[in-house]
């Protein structure tokens, strides 16, 4: 079985500069728990789950710091407290989409696609042709293809 005998093909998307709580809301109406984030286009940017949603409520930790005469020195990268301010503060999709995304072909075998949501921890997995979005895969369209088996 294939990434495209499962895959829902009516993708709810978003564009990167829609607002957050426009997002917010998609995702309560049509339960669900991310969608991807794509170009004019239908090129896939990113994608935003209730995880990235759930971060803009963190506290920002900056990251620690050495101070030796009278220089800095950062004890671990300040990339990491950039993104998180990045996010805490968004306001629109394209500052609060997670950008690496993993994603799959339409021939991509199903044991795969199950593969790599349990070996990366995601719940759902884009399928494109040509870097164009024409489905995606959740958790539950695998469990759903097992017992259609």
């Amino acid at each position: 079985m294939l990434a495209k005998d499962i895959m829902t093909h009516q993708v709810i998307t978003v564009s990167p500069d829609q607002l957050v709580p426009e997002v917010a809301k998609l995702l309560i109406e049509n339960r669900i728990s991310g969608v991807p984030v794509v170009s004019a286009d239908n090129e896939l940017m990113g994608i935003v789950s209730e995880g990235d949603l759930l971060s803009k409520e963190l506290s920002v930790k900056s990251p620690p710091i050495l101070s030796i005469l009278g220089g800095f020195i950062y004890l671990e990268s300040p990339s990491r407290f950039e993104a998180e301010l990045r996010k805490v503060t968004a306001v629109k999709v394209a500052d609060l989409m997670t950008k690496k995304v993993v994603s799959v072909t339409e021939d991509t075998p199903v044991s795969e696609v199950a593969s790599i949501m349990v070996e990366k921890k995601i719940n759902r997995v884009p399928v494109l042709r040509h870097k164009k979005l024409v489905g995606i895969i959740t958790r539950a369209d695998i469990v759903r293809s097992l017992l259609e088996r």
